[in-house]
């Protein structure tokens, strides 16, 4: 990664307007990251949010929580060719397809599934968790097992949705009780299962993955160079009038903004040296592929988020919607 001053007549921002800009500022050049956990819907939602993501990342893991989800390789083959065909034509960008695990998935699945080489993990949603989980995981260890261990033959990952769905436990207390009754026991039961836990919140997973000092606990993991964290954006967007609502949606529209504030962190923490790490490197490192050849510059200039993205089928809001951010991403 290179960190130098260089002067600018004028930037583009994320494609939404010019900003004129002169003077000496900021640029990073970073191999072109991927991003390691994104949701991007189906039909115009899709089409609609697609071009935010692939203007920024080479690869994603996409989830398959759709309606109906993705459980099986034929599905996951026809969403991918779904999600291509909604690119833009200059594109290159690479969809990696997981398969929703269910009570009745089957080890054949998992065979049939890395034989395509379009799938690439398996994901554990307990049901009723989250967004389109009624369909997940009701008990894994008694009707999963067997999935897991063929998981482990064929050398593909299992990406966990961390909380447990037990109306008695505290909401603030689910990511723990689920690290200590399911994920520690899943490790300790097979051990050469890959295991991606996924938005991790609390301390507890960041001591479940490797220990760390007292303090903000996430932050202080994600910058400290560490090959065990790696970028995911969780963008999930939703309609306007699904999350503005007496029971909104889960999840949060952060495509267009999400380099931007991983620079801001890192920069707070004197960590931009660990930036590309992050965002590049351990993400491909892990899931065993390439890394990236192509370059995303990263200019510190600043750019002002849009209040919303309008469709025909209604808007959509971002992450942080109407304010100004520094570290303007444009590939190279």
């Amino acid at each position: 990664m290179s960190v130098i001053d260089i002067e600018i007549p004028s930037a583009k921002v994320l494609g939404f307007k010019q900003l004129k800009c002169k003077g000496i500022i900021m640029e990073l050049t970073l191999t072109q990251p991927d991003d390691w956990h994104l949701h991007l819907r189906d039909g115009d939602l899709l089409k609609a949010v697609v071009p935010h993501s692939v203007s920024h990342y080479g690869r994603a893991i996409v989830m398959p929580n759709l309606k109906p989800p993705i459980t099986t390789t034929a599905a996951a083959v026809a969403y991918r060719e779904s999600i291509l065909k909604a690119l833009p034509a200059s594109s290159n960008f690479t969809p990696l397809m997981t398969l929703y695990l269910t009570d009745t998935t089957s080890p054949d699945e998992i065979k049939l599934a890395r034989k395509t080489g379009v799938v690439f993990a398996v994901k554990l949603y307990p049901a009723g968790a989250t967004t389109n989980s009624q369909d997940g995981v009701t008990d894994l260890f008694g009707k999963c097992l067997h999935v897991l261990e063929e998981m482990v033959e064929q050398n593909m990952p299992l990406l966990v949705h961390g909380e447990v769905t037990d109306p008695i436990v505290d909401i603030f207390d689910r990511e723990k009780v689920f690290i200590d009754t399911i994920l520690q026991p899943l490790i300790q039961r097979l051990p050469q299962l890959k295991v991606v836990m996924e938005h991790i919140t609390t301390m507890d997973a960041v001591k479940f993955v490797e220990s760390c000092k007292e303090g903000q606990a996430v932050v202080s993991a994600v910058t400290s160079g560490s090959r065990n964290f790696f970028l995911g954006t969780d963008s999930a967007p939703h309609e306007r009038g699904r999350k503005e609502c007496a029971c909104g949606c889960a999840g949060i529209y952060n495509a267009p903004v999400a380099l931007s504030l991983y620079a801001k962190v890192f920069e707070e923490m004197g960590a931009l040296d660990k930036l590309e790490a992050f965002t590049s490197f351990n993400g491909p490192d892990f899931y065993g592929l390439p890394r990236n050849t192509s370059k995303i510059k990263l200019t510190k200039i600043p750019w002002k988020v849009p209040e919303a993205f309008s469709f025909s089928f209604g808007d959509i809001i971002p992450m942080f919607a109407g304010n100004t951010l520094e570290w303007q991403p444009s590939l190279i």
